[in-house]
């Protein structure tokens, strides 16, 4: 291909950057709503490794985002500061989670939450034409990020806030997010919902079981303990809980608890799923028991339920634990899509005009 048209091919394509990308949910959306993602940052080793298996075409920076110049990422894609069309990122939200803000604190002491102030350093050295950040919904009542929300609109950018059920957006399951769209090209807007969600039955449709699977992800074993196999043989199917069971064959330690109903219960079909967790292989830690089957869900299961094509790659000598934990934090590319969908035909827009 010859210069001129290399240089015409890249006109035309609307670049994207991708901060605290994890294994890659929101560059997977943002490519699904047609950006190129020409570059991802990302600390963690094994997040970093499941990102390179599936988005190899990107540029991924294995460096701590408060040590890495934007500069330098701009420089090696070839943009100058204002010709990158989306920056987006999802800060580390550990320190923000509900459990870490339910009894009133709402600006949580943890460094991860200063993460937002690096976001803001990326707005002012690239200016992008526009930012997407994608956070749970407890970011919205911390000073620092409307802070960095002020200092967003100061730089010359309109900016909507919008706390959003993933359910209305394509994903099987509920799971509320914030999320900040912002732009200096145009007024932004959160993508329409969705006509139908998709519930849990459309989303595992045509699994094979694990045992008769070639998908290492989809078979990895799980191992309970003959009480607990009992008490979940014993729990209703399609939705039941461990509630359902009365105090006989409860074990000791709920009986002593009513909080957490949620705990050995069961997902139901025709419904949308609970939020993925971390904790999604582990009956103990929410309803995350198969609809119909004396097991919990797969990490292949739960990847799906998360959004993710049942073609992402995970690879499995990471373990269990640190699968789910990329699994239960990464961002939903089919909501990433939609909204990543709305600025894009808005950035095409303004090109046409």
């Amino acid at each position: 291909m010859s210069n001129s048209k290399q240089k015409g091919t890249k006109k035309r394509s609307l670049t994207a950057v991708d901060l605290f990308s994890g294994c890659g949910g929101l560059s997977r959306g943002l490519k699904d709503a047609g950006f190129s993602v020409v570059a991802a940052v990302e600390i963690d080793h094994k997040a970093q490794t499941t990102y390179r298996l599936n988005h190899a075409d990107v540029s991924l920076y294995h460096r701590d985002i408060r040590e890495l110049d934007p500069t330098e990422i701009l420089g090696a894609a070839g943009l100058e500061p204002g010709e990158l069309d989306l920056l987006a990122g999802c800060p580390p939200c550990q320190g923000f989670s509900r459990l870490r803000t339910r009894n009133q604190r709402v600006s949580v002491e943890d460094d991860r939450n200063n993460l937002v102030e690096d976001f803001l350093r990326y707005v002012r050295a690239m200016q992008p034409k526009t930012i997407m950040l994608e956070n749970v919904p407890a970011l919205a009542r911390d000073q620092r990020f409307t802070d960095m929300l002020q200092q967003v609109r100061n730089l010359g950018y309109a900016a909507v806030v919008h706390i959003l059920d993933t359910a209305d957006y394509g994903v099987p399951q509920r799971r509320k997010r914030l999320i900040m769209l912002a732009s200096r090209v145009h007024e932004p807007q959160v993508a329409p919902r969705a006509d139908q969600r998709v519930t849990v039955r459309q989303a595992l449709k045509g699994l094979v079981a694990p045992s008769r699977t070639k998908d290492k992800l989809h078979a990895m074993p799980e191992k309970r303990s003959l009480a607990v196999k009992e008490i979940i043989a014993r729990i209703p199917k399609n939705g039941g809980s461990r509630l359902d069971l009365g105090d006989e064959f409860q074990l000791a330690c709920h009986r002593k608890s009513g909080g957490f109903r949620d705990v050995y219960g069961r997902m139901a079909w025709d419904d949308v799923a609970p939020t993925i967790t971390s904790g999604c292989h582990n009956p103990s830690k929410g309803r995350f028991l198969h609809p119909s089957l004396n097991r919990t869900i797969t990490l292949r299961e739960a990847a799906l339920l998360q959004g993710f094509p049942p073609e992402y790659c995970f690879d499995v000598s990471h373990g269990k634990e640190a699968i789910a934990l990329m699994i239960g934090n990464a961002l939903p590319p089919p909501f990433i899509a939609a909204h990543a969908n709305a600025l894009r035909s808005a950035l095409l827009r303004a090109r046409r005009a």
